[in-house]
């Protein structure tokens, strides 16, 4: 009878030692790229959490990171099983950890575009091509691993005047993301910037926005941006088809006060395969060997 008391005892310290730890595996958490004030993402990713909580029927949450660099190492540590990344945060992702998938992107985001901002004390203006104005000008990009402030920009930069940001201008910085890049220049704290389309248009509707201080002077051609990338072995704990489920969760967004937060009209399937001009991109300035 001791004996089997004791095994009993034993079975179950066992199994409440387990459970926890079954729990645990079974929070999905993911991440996003910091390309905006910290109190907008924490709404927009929040709901997020929500929503995909009860369509994927296990717990989701949200983890908020300080950069761009921080969301990629957060993925290849597990430490989130999937993130929503701009095209180079994606691409960066995606070769650290082989098999991870882009499984969806905004309806936007197959046709995105930068835009050169510059303050109205430069007196440059809109044009089809980069003002010859800007060379010798204070510039700051976004974050350096943005896709829309940062890879995408400097590769036009090069090619029309053959010559790397820091030959071409006074004085480059990173700003760190979108909307300080848009304040910077409004201030004159920096005479040009390069800004995601999306975030300008989202603060000029909302009046955060002086167009007699600050203007567009050009608009890059368009290129693939962000995406929401999935951890490739997910399934081997979350269950086969996990993947499938996301995806479908992702692209039924209907909610409007969900898709207006990112801005997006629609989320739509994504793979791998349309982030390769990224690729090249990057490969063309050296961020990829």
């Amino acid at each position: 009878m001791k004996k089997c008391s004791i095994v009993m005892l034993l079975l179950v310290l066992a199994v409440a030692t387990i459970l926890p730890v079954a729990a645990m595996a079974k929070e999905f958490k993911f991440t996003a790229i910091p390309d905006q004030d910290t109190a907008r993402l924490q709404e927009r990713f929040g709901k997020i959490a929500d929503y995909l909580t009860e369509q994927l029927g296990f717990k989701v949450t949200y983890v908020p990171v300080k950069s761009y660099s921080a969301s990629v190492q957060a993925f290849k540590n597990d430490d989130v099983q999937m993130a929503w990344f701009g095209g180079l945060s994606g691409v960066q992702a995606r070769l650290a950890v082989p098999g991870s998938v882009a499984v969806a992107q905004g309806e936007e985001d197959e046709h995105f575009v930068s835009y050169l901002i510059a303050h109205h004390s430069t007196g440059l203006a809109e044009g089809s091509t980069i003002p010859t104005g800007v060379a010798g000008k204070t510039f700051t990009f976004g974050s350096k691993d943005s896709t829309s402030g940062r890879l995408m920009p400097e590769y036009y930069i090069r090619e029309q005047f053959g010559k790397s940001p820091e030959e071409l201008f006074a004085t480059v910085g990173f700003s760190g993301d979108h909307s300080k890049t848009i304040a910077l220049v409004q201030s004159g704290s920096f005479q040009i910037g390069a800004v995601n389309f999306k975030v300008w248009e989202k603060e000029l509707a909302e009046g955060k926005i002086d167009t007699s201080k600050v203007t567009v002077i050009w608009k890059t051609p368009e290129y693939p941006d962000y995406n929401w990338t999935v951890r490739g072995d997910v399934e081997k704990v979350f269950g086969e088809g996990t993947i499938a489920k996301i995806q479908k969760a992702l692209i039924e967004i209907t909610d409007p006060v969900l898709l207006n937060a990112f801005p997006r009209k629609r989320f739509i399937p994504a793979d791998n395969t349309m982030y390769q001009p990224i690729l090249d991109t990057g490969r063309a300035i050296g961020i990829f060997r």
